[in-house]
């Protein structure tokens, strides 16, 4: 049986390293295996920072992967943690009632779905302010190109 709440804590914790989609869906899960792809790709990128400064260009395009894979499973936590126990379970839990309790939405779930919303919408934020402060600051610098 599938439970709600971890899954909505595995997606919030570990959702991009994939492991919410191998709880639900199994090793064999494509999309699960995806996933560390941009989460790796985006450590580069802040390694590259650190290496290079922020001057770096390649790390303008790979950072913000990291922030919108993280953002992502925020949300699909948000989604698992909103998910009518009826629906889960049907989803889910096909071989059990529809109220059974794997189900059921607790303080615990909760929990997960209000830390989701806080920390996904602030990494998304986040990322769209370095991505739009790189971006404007590369114009600037082609038109002073360009102008001189």
């Amino acid at each position: 049986m599938k439970n709600k709440t971890l899954t909505t804590w595995l997606a919030f914790l570990g959702g991009p390293l994939g492991l919410h989609r191998f709880y639900l869906r199994g090793w064999g899960d494509g999309l699960g295996w995806l996933l560390p792809v941009p989460t790796a790709l985006g450590l580069y990128g802040i390694a590259r920072v650190q290496a290079y400064g922020q001057d770096d260009q390649l790390s303008w395009l790979l950072i913000p992967l990291l922030g919108f894979t993280i953002a992502c499973c925020a949300l699909q936590a948000i989604v698992y943690g909103l998910m009518s126990p009826e629906k889960w379970n049907a989803c889910f839990n096909p071989s059990a009632t529809p109220e059974a309790a794997p189900g059921q939405t607790g303080w615990l779930t909760v929990g997960g779905i209000a830390l989701s919303l806080l920390v996904g919408t602030a990494i998304l934020m986040a990322t769209l302010a370095y991505s739009f402060q790189h971006y404007f600051e590369h114009q600037i610098e082609e038109a002073r190109k360009i102008s001189q």
